[in-house]
Order: C-alpha cells, then sequence, then structure tokens
C-alpha cells in the first residue's frame, strides 16, 4: 500500500492530534504501549521457556547419552558383546559402559541420599569443565578417590581432600547376617552440572571402583549411548532392539524424560495463548482510539472529499495512522523484550532483594539460573501477529471514515 504525499501528510497530521483531541492522543498512547508490552511478554516468556528446555536437554541428554541400554534384573553381564553390536549401529556415534546405583553416604555424622556413578575414564572426563574446585585426574581405578556434586558437598559438609563413607546395604553375608559394605573415598572433586537433581546426588567414581563397592565383578548396570540425531533415536535404534530381545531394554530420553518434557511443551503453548489476549486487547484499544478519531474528525472528513479525496484515499490514511501505532508498538515491544532478556539474571535478583523471595528456587526449577534462548522464527511469527491484528483493527474505522457522505455531514454543519 503505496501513500501518496498527500495522504501521508493528512496520516502524520492525525497521528498527532491537536489539544482539542488530547484524549485521543492518550488512548493512542495506551495502544502503543499495550502493544509493546504484550509483544515483550511474548518475546520473554517464549525465550524463557525455549531456554528452559534447551537447557534441561542439554543438561540431562549430554549427561546421560540420548538412550540407555539395561539388562532384565539390572545386571548386564555380556556387555562387552553388547557394547560391540551398539557401536556398530548406524547413526550412534557413542556408546560406553555406565553404573548407576542409589545408595547411601555420610560424612562426620551427616547421611544423605547418593546416586554412584560408575564411568570409563573418557566420560569422566567429559564433566571436566564443570568441576569447581579439585582434580578429575585423581579419579583412577583403585585410589578411593571420587568427585562429588556441588549441593551434595553443601548439605554434606564436605571438602575437597576430606574422606566420606559410601554404604552398600547389600553388603557380604557372615555368620551373624548381611553386613552393609562401607568404604571411605577421598573427595578429589566438586562438580556443577547445574541441574539440582544430578548436583545434590551424583558420586562419580571410576567404573572399576563402583564394580568393588556393588559386589557384581565384571558386570555392569547398563550401556549409555549418543546418535548422532536425538529427535529420531527412536528410528536409529530400531533395528538394535531385535538383536537385544530377551537380554535387556532400550530406553530413549524421550521415554525416560517424557513427562517433564510433555508438561514444558503443553505450558509453552498454553502460556502463548495466554499471553496472545495481552495484545488483543492493545489492538482492541487502536480500534477504539481510530473509532473516536474518525469521530472527531467527520466534518475534516467530508470536507476533504468535497476538495476530491477518494473514499481508496481515505481508507489509506486511516489504515496507515492506526498501523503505525501497531508497528511502532512492535518495534518496542522487541527492543523491550531483548532488553530484558540481555539482564534478565540480575533484574531477577533485583525482584529478590525488593520482595525477600526466592523466584529461582533450584530445587523446584532444576536449573540453577534462569535460562533463554531466543528463536528467530517465533519472534518473527510474534511480531507478524501483532502487526496483522493492528492491521485488522483498523478496517473498521477506516471504512466509516471512507462511508462518510459529505452532503449528510455539512448540511447540519
Amino acid at each position: 500500500m503505496i501513500l501518496s504525499p498527500f495522504e501521508w501528510t493528512i496520516a502524520k497530521r492525525y497521528m498527532l492530534p491537536g489539544r482539542s483531541e488530547a484524549f485521543i492522543a492518550l488512548v493512542a498512547g495506551i495502544s502503543l504501549v499495550a502493544v509493546s508490552l504484550g509483544v515483550a511478554a511474548l518475546v520473554i516468556v517464549m525465550s524463557v521457556m525455549n531456554g528452559f528446555r534447551a537447557e534441561l536437554f542439554d543438561k540431562i541428554v549430554g549427561l546421560n547419552g540420548h538412550a540407555i541400554i539395561q539388562a532384565y534384573g539390572g545386571r548386564l553381564d555380556n556387555w562387552q558383546g553388547v557394547l560391540k553390536e551398539v557401536r556398530a549401529t548406524p547413526g550412534v556415534i557413542r556408546a560406553s559402559p555406565l553404573i548407576e546405583q542409589p545408595l547411601l553416604g555420610s560424612f562426620n555424622g551427616r547421611v544423605e541420599a547418593v546416586l554412584v556413578r560408575g564411568n570409563t575414564g573418557d566420560d569422566i572426563r567429559r564433566i571436566a569443565p564443570k568441576v569447581k574446585v579439585g582434580r578429575l585426574q585423581d579419579l583412577q581405578p583403585g585410589t578411593c578417590n571420587v568427585a562429588i556434586g556441588s549441593r551434595l558437598a553443601e548439605n554434606l559438609g564436605a571438602r575437597v581432600g576430606d574422606s566420606i563413607t559410601i554404604i552398600n546395604p547389600q553388603g557380604r553375608a557372615t555368620p551373624f547376617g548381611t553386613v552393609p559394605r562401607q568404604i571411605a573415598y577421598t573427595v578429589s572433586a566438586i562438580f556443577e552440572i547445574g541441574v539440582y537433581d544430578y548436583d545434590q546426588a551424583f558420586v562419580v567414581m571410576p567404573m572399576q571402583d563402583a564394580q568393588t563397592l556393588l559386589l557384581i565383578g565384571d558386570s555392569v548396570g547398563m550401556i549409555e549411548l549418543t546418535t548422532d540425531d536425538p529427535d529420531h533415536v527412536g528410528e536409529i535404534l530400531a533395528p538394535l532392539a531385535p538383536k537385544l530381545a530377551g537380554r535387556a531394554v532400550i530406553s530413549d530420553w524421550k521415554e525416560i524424560n517424557a513427562t517433564l518434557f510433555e508438561a514444558l511443551a503443553v505450558e509453552r503453548v498454553a502460556m502463548f495463548v495466554v499471553l496472545s489476549i495481552i495484545v488483543l486487547v492493545a489492538v482492541f484499544n487502536i480500534l477504539s482510539s481510530l473509532i473516536m478519531l474518525v469521530r472527531a474528525k467527520t466534518r475534516d472528513i467530508a470536507i476533504l472529499r468535497t476538495m476530491g479525496a477518494t473514499r481508496r484515499s481515505l481508507m489509506k490514511i486511516f489504515v496507515t495512522t492506526g498501523f503505525i501505532v501497531g508497528a511502532l508498538g512492535t518495534i518496542a515491544g522487541l527492543i523491550l523484550g531483548f532488553v530484558f532478556l540481555y539482564f534478565r539474571q540480575p533484574i531477577v535478583r533485583l525482584v529478590e532483594i525488593l520482595t525477600g523471595q526466592n523466584l529461582w528456587d533450584p530445587s523446584i526449577r532444576f536449573l540453577a539460573e534462569l535460562p533463554s534462548r531466543t528463536d528467530p522464527f517465533e519472534v518473527f511469527a510474534i511480531s507478524g501477529m501483532a502487526l496483522v491484528l493492528s492491521f485488522l483493527a483498523t478496517l473498521y474505522p477506516a471504512w466509516k471514515a471512507a462511508s462518510t457522505d459529505p452532503v449528510q455531514v455539512l448540511r447540519y454543519e
């Protein structure tokens, strides 16, 4: 829609009403602010939801792999052969044995539930970027050195160099009954994955030490693997399932974390729908301000018609006037949303200081900090929705202005 110089001049004049139309200008200003707040809210919430999902996926799947193969009964005896078959499967880029067992850990009289995780040397080195204090190089088989999560270290009061005791209730049988197995391990490193449940429970040790602690010989608990396409992990591992039938079961990340990621998807859609109502309300403000403007300018419209202005020109003038309010509000909302996302963590801390409330409790939110990941396609969709709604809101007032009969108006003036 191209405007002539005449149409653009009139549109600019109506976008800045005079003193007599101060109330109309106020309503238009409120409309602009409402559109900007609605767009900003959508951008912020959708980016945070995307970031939350992406961070959870990166941390959970990045630590546990895209799928696990677990034997019936929890012990995989012939794991070397299974590992060879898994690595030969097209699409599998990494596979390694793993031991995970919930046990008890104690230090200075404090007892906490822990999740002992026995890893190979290569897998232990993968958590090196997450280490806050200590050295992973000390985690060698037979040295009784372990790395523990930061929250677990806080709960136990343990530091690097301290000795914690891991208790295995399934100990050795004696004439006096089963005696729980207790082994002291030196804390060589403290790491922080960023997922609360992991940081408060994980105790990482070499796989051979985990086998000794659990008295399982050369067995492992499972095999974890990573594929080249996590979204199609089921299709990639489908040929492997018949080979493992009766021996082990395959569970991918979608099955293991199905409840969590499905809840996030539902919440994401619900938040988008609810926050879109803010934009819709702002659009109704544009509609009302344009209707008032048309009512206030009825005589001017009639004069313009008598001077030769066409209905099409009047439609273009009022559509432009209302659409620019929506466009400016959209641009302001995008800027506001991006600024908020950039300073999101300081803003959260400021609100916590002002209110005295913990807005981002890692024990509830899983992650240590408020995440954000902006999807350009979603930003484009949000902007497009706001602009389309703003355009539609201008059509009725513009049509009413174009339908003004100059004869009827000027006859009674």
